[in-house]
């Protein structure tokens, strides 16, 4: 394998939001042996930070589910691929008329910033965060946006990605990767996968050399475009299933270095 490619939250970092220095040290080895490295995140670039700190590992990200590719070598997004503003509108549209009580957010430029309607949830981590702030609906469509975020009340996360998916069949791409049901969107075509594979290529890799660890929904298309794709022992059952392997251990007890140590043999 030539390029390892890896999600974050439930995969790579643990559920305190740390990477374990057996995992760290995992993926030391492997930058030094020259195995490119690349993170693949539904998470937008303002938070991606704190992994760099604790991976130092300079491997690109790609944030908000293949919308944005990171450089932290430039501090530059170097590939980008958003919702469009007319049809973030169609979206919003097509889904206020469907969905009673739906609101919404965005990220904008992969995620630097995020702004919000008044009544979508922000967690308490990013409540007061500089770049995080509501708008009006009609300013929440002004601009592309690299994700559209979705919640209506509590929520089935499969059901509810399903309904949204259902909407804006044609339109755009409707996922999710956690358990809060917040349904994340992006523009037609764009996916962890597609994002992955663009990158692949400028380092002339092949799909059969990259090998991708996962454990949400948002991660099946890297996962089933990867030469290997592995699904985490706490993974998402759908993801286990369509997967060509299953991490022995969790992201709790470092499940991604415990299988490559096993694969490369260190």
């Amino acid at each position: 394998m030539r390029l390892v490619a890896t999600d974050l939250d439930g995969t790579l970092v643990r559920h305190d939001r740390t990477v374990s220095p057996r995992t760290v040290a995992a993926f030391r080895r492997l930058h030094d042996s020259g195995v490119a490295i690349v993170l693949v995140t539904g998470r937008p670039i303002r938070w991606i930070f704190p992994v760099y700190s604790q991976l130092n590992v300079p491997a690109l990200a790609i944030c908000a589910n293949g919308a944005a590719t990171y450089d932290p070598a430039t501090d530059t997004i170097v590939h980008s691929a958003p919702l469009e503003a007319d049809v973030l509108a169609e979206a919003c549209a097509r889904l206020r008329a469907e969905v009673p009580g739906v609101v919404f957010a965005v990220e904008r430029d992969g995620g630097r910033q995020m702004r919000h309607e008044p009544g979508f949830p922000v967690g308490p981590w990013e409540a007061d965060h500089e770049s995080v702030g509501p708008c009006t609906p009609e300013e929440l469509l002004t601009r592309p946006a690299a994700k559209l975020l979705v919640r209506a009340g509590v929520q089935s996360p499969d059901e509810f990605t399903a309904r949204v998916g259902a909407c804006l069949a044609g339109l755009a791409e409707a996922t999710h990767s956690s358990s809060s049901g917040m349904v994340e969107v992006s523009a037609a075509g764009v996916t962890k996968a597609s994002a992955l594979a663009l990158v692949a290529r400028t380092q002339s890799v092949e799909a059969t050399d990259v090998i991708a660890f996962g454990d949400m929904p948002n991660d099946l298309p890297m996962l089933t475009w990867a030469g290997r794709g592995v699904a985490m022992a706490n993974g998402h059952p759908m993801v286990r299933a369509a997967a060509s392997d299953v991490t022995k251990y969790s992201n709790e007890d470092d499940g991604v270095a415990e299988y490559l140590e096993r694969i490369f043999s260190f």
